[in-house]
């Protein structure tokens, strides 16, 4: 597919490590046909010794999708993503994981501060590889070094085809806010496709990045776990200029449970429910008691145990919603 075909929509799923699995892919794509998928970060590293079958696995009605390596060693990432076209529709180059065992290792955002090495290794992707190839990385290391202008510049030189940017520095991790003002600097000085990402947990979220960073489109990451259905919703708006309305109690609970049942399919029944527990937050996030609900929930092993006190959760809520009115 060609950079246009793959962002048909204007917004993607941002990835997250032992978030955006194969499970919450699909359950994005059921709502949203067009949107980008972004895999969890692969390891370049653990990739050359392991092929993983769980965090390759996709689905046809995937497409468009991308999978993300990280690491720094331009041959290894490379010949991993050679590896990867087999699945991909394209491949994303980690440049800005904050997390410090990644950053200790010379990957994620600790190669804004290396922008040769991090120029050889997108070429390098580029010359192995015949599907396009992106780059995701944030605002710079620290706040005195924000050189994500220069650094969108370099990648695009390499042979980048799209650039998602995270509006924060690493040094800031999550905290705070992300400043899409700062992004509209790098979407006027490169000529590739810009997506914008961070604090993206609405509709009017999503609305007022646009017209700040001036960027062609939205990253969704945090706010959509526990809302599968956030990215269709701001796809949709930005379509049609319609609001739609936000997901029902039923709705949540419902995604959560085909979550669950499909996370056991993939890993096993004990596995899978350890997998979910820390989903459970996000689904439940604003009903009464929630952190009562959660303490119980993450201690339930029991397959009927659980979906038990998900319908419990919903008739406890569902009353009082009926009672106030």
């Amino acid at each position: 597919m060609e950079i246009k075909e793959l962002l048909k929509s204007k917004v993607s799923l941002a990835p997250m490590a032992g978030i955006t699995d194969y499970v919450l892919r699909s359950l994005v794509r059921k709502y949203s046909k067009d949107a980008l998928l972004t895999t969890e970060m692969i390891s370049s590293e653990a990739l050359t010794q392991v092929k993983d079958v769980v965090i390759t696995k996709r689905n046809p009605d995937h497409s468009p999708i991308s999978y993300q390596l990280s690491g720094h060693k331009p041959q290894m990432i490379a010949n991993c993503a050679k590896y990867l076209e087999q699945f991909a529709d394209m491949v994303d180059i980690n440049m800005g994981c904050p997390v410090k065992k990644v950053t200790g290792g010379n990957d994620g955002c600790a190669l804004m501060r290396n922008d040769r090495l991090a120029y050889d290794i997108v070429e390098a992707v580029k010359e192995k590889v015949s599907i396009p190839v992106s780059v995701k990385f944030r605002l710079g290391f620290t706040q005195d070094e924000m050189n994500f202008v220069e650094f969108g510049g370099w990648m695009q030189e390499a042979g980048a085809d799209f650039i998602t940017i995270h509006g924060r520095t690493r040094k800031q991790m999550y905290s705070g806010k992300a400043d899409w003002t700062k992004i509209r600097d790098l979407t006027k000085s490169v000529d590739i496709p810009v997506f914008a990402n961070g604090d993206i947990n609405s509709v009017e979220s999503a609305e007022r990045c646009m017209e700040l960073s001036g960027a062609d489109g939205v990253a969704v990451g945090r706010s959509a776990i526990g809302d599968p259905s956030l990215i269709y919703r701001i796809e949709h708006f930005f379509k049609t200029g319609e609001r739609l309305p936000d997901p029902t109690l039923s709705d949540k609970i419902n995604d959560l449970k085909t979550h669950l049942d499909e996370e056991i399919a993939l890993r096993g029944e004990k596995v899978g429910i350890k997998f979910v527990r820390k989903f459970y937050p996000f689904y439940i996030n604003g009903v009464r008691n929630a952190a009562k609900y959660r303490s119980h929930l993450v201690l339930l092993e029991d397959y009927n145990e659980i979906i038990k006190a998900l319908d419990f959760i919903y008739k406890e809520n569902s009353e009082l919603v009926q009672v106030s009115v």
